[in-house]
């Protein structure tokens, strides 16, 4: 049987008016129409539904005992195809998963946390590392929001910019090149990089070529708290970002100084990627504005970055 829900609002029309022409008028159709609709429920319910009773026409008592059935099933489907309703965040309970790089995750937690319990204290977080491999998780529903330098490419998925994030080199405080970092001292002093695909070589490498210039890598590890606490402890450094690695830089005591002259690397993005899906959610944008004013509460100040980045 192929089942045309159309016939519900038709039956539901024909017994409040009790005629083919009110209800026609009701649902802004012919006649006709409506009849051909009428012959149709006939058919499938093999009742009569409507019958003349002289200028009127009254229900069967089988259309009398489905009434309040039909009743519901058409205020049920008026109702799941409706507009979505305005989000109330006091009573929303909601799960939502994040996944992200570490020293990311490690900055921006805190304070996402706090908007999140001050506006919706139903919500929860379950904020996730980067795997060491690429995954379908987004794609597959299991992730609703992932952060990094990468926006996923894709028709299916949208993303947007959080912030710029610059590198700067990290080095123990008291390090000899604190005070003052040459580009022949940078490439002589010991480098941890940080991969989490445990990559030997980054981006500055290739610059680095170009001048005739390699550093000397001793290792790769996968977060940055591993390798800011080994530029702690001994004399390696540490090329990371300025923004997500702050509170890691500021718990270790840190020095920060800007890649010397003539290096050149833009400031990085730091993006929110998610799932077309997801993108008319009005409880998933929420959260996105949630992630993004985190991210800009974060993004050091001008005069800060100039006092980063002076000579």
């Amino acid at each position: 049987m192929q089942l045309d829900l159309n016939l519900l609002v038709v039956f539901e029309a024909l017994l409040e008016e009790g005629s083919v022409g009110g209800a026609a008028d009701r649902l802004h159709l012919s006649s006709p129409a409506v009849s051909r609709s009428l012959g149709r429920l006939r058919r499938l319910t093999g009742d009569e539904i409507l019958v003349r009773t002289g200028r009127s026409m009254v229900p069967t008592p089988y259309a009398l005992a489905i009434r309040g059935e039909v009743a519901q099933l058409v205020r049920g489907a008026r109702s799941v195809l409706a507009p979505s309703p305005e989000l109330n965040l006091a009573d929303l309970d909601r799960t939502f998963t994040l996944r992200c790089h570490e020293g990311l995750a490690t900055a921006v937690t805190p304070v996402l946390l706090d908007r999140v319990r001050e506006q919706a204290p139903g919500v929860r977080l379950r904020i996730l590392a980067e795997d060491s491999v690429d995954t379908d998780d987004l794609r597959r529903g299991h992730v609703d929001l992932q952060l990094g330098q990468q926006s996923l490419s894709g028709p299916e998925f949208r993303s947007e910019i959080l912030a710029h994030d610059r590198l700067v080199v990290a080095m123990r405080s008291g390090h000899p090149g604190e005070a003052r970092l040459s580009l022949d001292e940078f490439v002589s002093f010991p480098h941890v990089v940080i991969s989490r695909r445990g990559r030997l070589q980054a981006p500055i490498d290739d610059v680095l070529e170009a001048h005739g210039l390699h550093r000397r890598i001793i290792a790769a590890v996968g977060t940055s708290t591993m390798a800011l606490h080994a530029a702690s402890r001994s004399d390696v450094l540490v090329l990371t970002t300025a923004m997500v690695s702050r509170p890691l830089i500021e718990a270790l005591g840190l020095a920060i100084r800007p890649l010397p002259a003539p290096l050149e690397i833009p400031a990085a993005p730091v993006a929110s990627t998610w799932h077309r899906r997801c993108n008319n959610d009005p409880a998933h944008a929420w959260l996105r504005r949630q992630v993004l004013e985190s991210a800009r509460q974060l993004e050091a100040p001008e005069q800060e970055l100039s006092q980063i980045y002076r000579a």
